[in-house]
């Protein structure tokens, strides 16, 4: 399983074992998803890593000092860098 993390602005939006649908965003060198409708953000990911999968599964929601933060599982490989 792959895992990623995004950024969600405000709390209560997700849960853990909640189902995730995710779009692709693209940059000149990246590319970033979001969790729709528009309630998290991951980091950019290169190209070489480019997630394949747009289903998910919520598996952490943490809150620390710089925010909210989500872990998601994806049924494909975990990236090897």
């Amino acid at each position: 399983m792959r895992r990623m993390e995004f950024k969600m602005e405000r709390p209560g939006l997700l849960e853990a074992g909640q189902e995730i649908t995710v779009t692709e965003g693209v940059l000149p060198s990246n590319y970033y998803y979001t969790i729709d409708p528009a309630l998290a953000m991951s980091a950019n990911i290169p190209f070489r890593n480019r997630l394949k999968s747009q289903k998910g599964v919520v598996t952490d929601v943490i809150e620390n000092a710089r925010g909210f933060y989500v872990t998601a599982e994806f049924d494909e490989p975990e990236i090897e860098d």
